[in-house]
């Protein structure tokens, strides 16, 4: 059962998807390569979650079960970064965000199909609106198309993830699943990173150290971003709806797209087009709660007795 939501809540994650938008600019300041990134990020949140628990009394146990569950969604968290970080590197931090912003596309899909409900046909229409808008970014931003496919991908895994932690969060706290979902993100980038290295990788090595202000960015990526965005956004599932939740990151876009222009200047700057496409995709966030509260007025009453 999803609780009730309040105004702070949606305020809350307006302020989360804020703090989320900074995270591509984040990962493209730090040196290391996408898997050794995550690896550090998951490390180093797995022990901050773990601090601010025994320090605020939290629970962290669970039955053997529940963390297999648990570890198995971190698992899908460990890829979706990885393919995140992977697809600001191969293009910009820009298109990134904007292949991200499909992520409502695939809960329209997803959710129902693991919870078992009816597809939305208005979740779905703005599915398409965000495809229309993806096809007006492919069509005139061509060299992109690597990593705005890699975006797409890092979505998916967004949207599976988000669907999961939604049930996850009925029966589990934010410390819990945050705990055991970083710790088995942490485990499964370093062993990628090994057979990474050995098949994949022209030099065969893996980057271990840190260079400049890599340690800086990497504690307010784990800190920030991680430990304390990622455990309100969890504590926020258990009375906000998955959809309307990942619909409103696709306002992720927007603060990471002026970010990143202000940040790195010339090289984020893209053609009218490509802003075209975003804002098409950005249409759907505030297209939704008009066609929700219309799609619920349209329900027949059912006559008493």
């Amino acid at each position: 059962m999803i609780g009730k939501a309040t105004i702070k809540d949606y305020l809350m994650l307006h302020f989360i998807v804020l703090i989320w938008g900074f995270t591509a600019i984040l990962g493209l300041l730090i040196s290391l390569p996408s898997l050794e990134l995550v690896f550090y990020r998951t490390l180093i949140a797995t022990f901050g979650v773990a601090l601010v628990a025994v320090f605020r009394k939290k629970k962290l146990k669970v039955s053997t079960s529940d963390m297999l569950k648990i570890s198995g969604v971190g698992l899908l968290v460990s890829l979706h970064w990885i393919s995140f970080f992977w697809s600001a590197r191969l293009s910009t931090a820009s298109v990134c965000l904007a292949g991200m912003a499909t992520t409502s596309l695939w809960t329209a899909f997803v959710d129902p199909l693991v919870n078992r409900t009816k597809i939305k046909w208005y979740e779905v229409a703005l599915g398409l609106l965000v495809i229309s808008g993806l096809l007006v970014i492919f069509q005139f931003e061509t060299g992109y198309w690597l990593g705005l496919t890699v975006g797409l991908m890092s979505a998916l895994l967004a949207a599976l993830f988000s669907v999961f932690n939604g049930r996850l969060t009925q029966k589990h706290s934010p410390y819990q699943i945050t705990f055991y979902e970083m710790g088995a993100a942490c485990l499964f980038a370093l062993l990628f990173m090994f057979i990474y290295a050995e098949f994949w990788s022209e030099s065969h090595s893996i980057h271990w150290g840190w260079q400049g202000f890599d340690w800086l960015w990497l504690f307010i990526l784990a800190g920030v971003c991680t430990v304390y965005a990622f455990s309100v956004s969890v504590d926020l599932m258990k009375r906000l709806p998955v959809f309307p939740i990942n619909l409103t990151y696709n306002l992720e876009p927007v603060y990471g797209i002026v970010f990143a222009v202000l940040i790195f200047g010339e090289s984020e700057k893209m053609t009218p087009q490509f802003y075209l496409g975003t804002l098409i995709i950005l249409i759907s966030v505030l297209l939704y709660p008009m066609m929700n509260y219309w799609n619920r007025r349209k329900k027949p009453v059912r006559p008493l007795g």
